[in-house]
């Protein structure tokens, strides 16, 4: 346990926010349960240092109380705790109908928790030792989704986009683009992070998850892209995916 937590405090100072998006996220509010008292203390630093509201609870009880008061934009949540399973969490949420986004942490690297973790509602599962930079990138991947679905549409340049039903029109929904969810993914994650240049690796990850680990190159990647750019051009879209040599791709309006 001493060198878990060793690893934990080595990995933390890797992490450097970007400027540029802090006023996306401030005023977030995070729920940690964990009952390990050095990984509770390292993480409530992270959260303080990222500009994150943060509430915490050491066993299973309390994170249950804090669940019926208050609503969280994401909830770090050990399934392994005192006096019960962080799973029982996820059935409440459920239950109560909740959108609060969860990460479940574990020191299992087991499939069948991931699997039933997913399926009980949680957003994403992180295997411990992390570092806090993935983890910090997870809870605003998780942030970005719930915020992009909040609006009815979303609309940028002449785009317009309903997230509930994943349709793209151009001006309107009469005539919605033909889009793969794959290609609807990259446009949308594009559009949500459009002051910044994401990097091939990160675009890569975030569309394809743990399985981006089994390919040999990006062509799979790039061809996405070729396709989603000829048909935003063909509807007449007043936007382009430009390739920042060497770095990756961002989204622009023309």
């Amino acid at each position: 346990m001493i060198i878990l937590c060793f690893l934990f405090l080595l990995v933390k100072p890797l992490y450097k926010i970007s400027t540029d998006l802090i006023p996306y996220f401030e005023n977030m509010k995070l729920l940690i349960i964990e009952d390990e008292p050095e990984m509770l203390k390292s993480l409530e630093e992270f959260a303080a240092e990222e500009g994150y509201f943060c509430d915490v609870a050491c066993n299973l009880s309390e994170g249950l109380e804090r669940i019926g008061l208050y609503d969280y934009d994401c909830i770090i949540l050990d399934i392994n705790l005192p006096d019960g399973n962080g799973f029982h969490l996820l059935e409440v949420l459920h239950k109560d109908d909740k959108s609060d986004g969860v990460i479940i942490l574990s020191a299992r690297n087991s499939l069948d928790d991931k699997l039933k973790g997913l399926g009980l509602g949680a957003d994403d599962y992180l295997t411990k030792p992390f570092y806090f930079s993935e983890l910090n990138a997870r809870i605003k991947a998780i942030i970005r989704r719930k915020q992009f679905k909040t609006n009815r549409l979303v609309h940028y340049a002449n785009l317009v986009i309903e997230p509930d039903q994943y349709i793209v029109g151009i001006d309107n929904l009469e005539s919605p683009l033909s889009l793969t969810k794959k290609e609807y993914a990259i446009l949308t994650h594009l559009i949500n992070n459009h002051k910044r240049v994401i990097t091939k690796v990160s675009l890569a990850e975030y569309i394809w998850g743990d399985y981006v680990d089994e390919v040999q190159s990006f062509d799979f990647l790039f061809s996405q892209i070729r396709n989603l750019r000829r048909k935003l051009k063909e509807a007449g879209a007043n936007v382009e995916i430009t390739n920042i040599y060497g770095v990756g791709y961002q989204i622009k309006t023309i």
